[in-house]
Order: C-alpha cells, then sequence, then structure tokens
C-alpha cells in the first residue's frame, strides 16, 4: 500500500512538470544568447551548466542509467560514452543548421527515459530482446544533445564567435552534468545503502518510465497543436 502511495504521489508530480522544463531557455538568457556578438566563453559555460542541472529528460536518463550501476569504472564509461553522444550532435547540429522540430527529438528523447527504465526493469530481457547497452546509451546521447541543438538554433545564435561560444556552452554542459550526476549517484548510493532500496526500487524505475511517457506525449502533443514548430 506505500509503495502503491509512493508511485501514484510522484507520479502526480510528473504529471503537473511543464513541458518546456526538459529544454528551456528562455527570458533573459535567450535574450542575452541572442544578442551576443562575438566570443564570450564564461557566459555560455555558465548557461550550459545551468540547462543541464535544471534539465528534467537529461537528469531522469541519467539516473536512469546510474541505478544499478555498483561500479565508478562502469558509470565513467556509459557517462562518457552519453557524453560524447550529447557533445557531438550539439555542436554538428547548430554549424550545420539540422532542421528537425524539437517536439519530435524531445519526444524521443522521452522515450529514451523510458528505454532504460524498461531496461531496467528487465522487461527487454523477459522479452528475449538484446541491444548492446553502451551502444543504446551513445546513440540516445546523440538524441539529447540534438534536443539542446534545436534550443540554441531557435535562439538565432550569431555567427561572430560563434564556435568559441558552442564550444564553451558544451563544457558547461558537461560542467552541469558532473554536478548533476554527483548528486544523483550519491544519493542513489546512499540509499542503496537502506532496506528500501529493495522494496522501492522497482517502483522507482516504473516511476521513470511513466516520467518518460509524460515527456514524450506532451512533445507529441505540441507537435500537432502547433503543426510541427
Amino acid at each position: 500500500m506505500r509503495q502503491r502511495h509512493f508511485v501514484l504521489a510522484a507520479l502526480a508530480a510528473a504529471l503537473l512538470a511543464p513541458p518546456a522544463f526538459a529544454h528551456a531557455i528562455g527570458g533573459t538568457d535567450a535574450a542575452f544568447v541572442a544578442a551576443t556578438n562575438g566570443p564570450d566563453p564564461f557566459p555560455f559555460m555558465y548557461l550550459g551548466a545551468k540547462h543541464m542541472v535544471t534539465g528534467y529528460d537529461h537528469l531522469a536518463y541519467l539516473a536512469g542509467v546510474v541505478f544499478f550501476l555498483y561500479r565508478l569504472k562502469d558509470v565513467l564509461i556509459y557517462v562518457s560514452l552519453f557524453s560524447l553522444g550529447h557533445s557531438t550532435t550539439l555542436l554538428l547540429g547548430v554549424l550545420l543548421k539540422v532542421d528537425v522540430s524539437p517536439y519530435l527529438v524531445d519526444a524521443v528523447i522521452g522515450f529514451s527515459v523510458c528505454y532504460k527504465a524498461f531496461e531496467n526493469l528487465g522487461g527487454f530481457r523477459k522479452l528475449k530482446f538484446v541491444i548492446e547497452p553502451h551502444w543504446a546509451v551513445l546513440a540516445f546521447g546523440l538524441v539529447h544533445g540534438l534536443g539542446l541543438a534545436t534550443k540554441l538554433q531557435d535562439l538565432k545564435l550569431n555567427p561572430n564567435g560563434l564556435v568559441v561560444n558552442l564550444v564553451s556552452f558544451n563544457v558547461g554542459v558537461e560542467i552541469g552534468q558532473l554536478i548533476a550526476l554527483s548528486v544523483i549517484l550519491g544519493a542513489i548510493t546512499l540509499w542503496r545503502l537502506t532496506k528500501s532500496f529493495g522494496r522501492f526500487a522497482t517502483a522507482a524505475n516504473a516511476l521513470l518510465f511513466l516520467a518518460g511517457v509524460i515527456l514524450a506525449g506532451q512533445q507529441i502533443a505540441g507537435y500537432f497543436i502547433t503543426g510541427g514548430r
């Protein structure tokens, strides 16, 4: 009963999360980026870090990735693959002006959360459907980076100093990821020391799956409501 109440309460919180929270760059941050003319690395580094530590979708996916990783070596390998993926498409997506609907990209990002949670629940093993997890993390990293790129493209970045500012933003993303990952991993590690981890691990991943469904559903709805714009 307590487990059911935990899931319902957390699901309600996820349902109340605004769709834009996953990738939003707005307000004064958006105005600053749009007005920047020339290299300005440190503010862009700050924006990258801020975006990562407040990004619902990135954090949810990272939580799923490290949830059952007990060795630091494995954490470093998986997170490095994710970083390689999102760094590549973040930079190339903007520089090559890849034109893709941010709603559809964000929907796939929501699916990535579902995928990882379903894997943690042993769903693929039961279906006897095996995808090499390292390749999956790399592939979804590419999608997450493309999501970042679509939001930056919306800001109409000035070509003067663009490469320096993009690289700085990406460095900030990595710093933010390190900060967020440290908090997430620390919390999960402490949780593993308690008896509740065994009781609620399945519920937590079921919640993670539902959060991914909600995120994907919000983005798909937004795609149709706005006509894909």
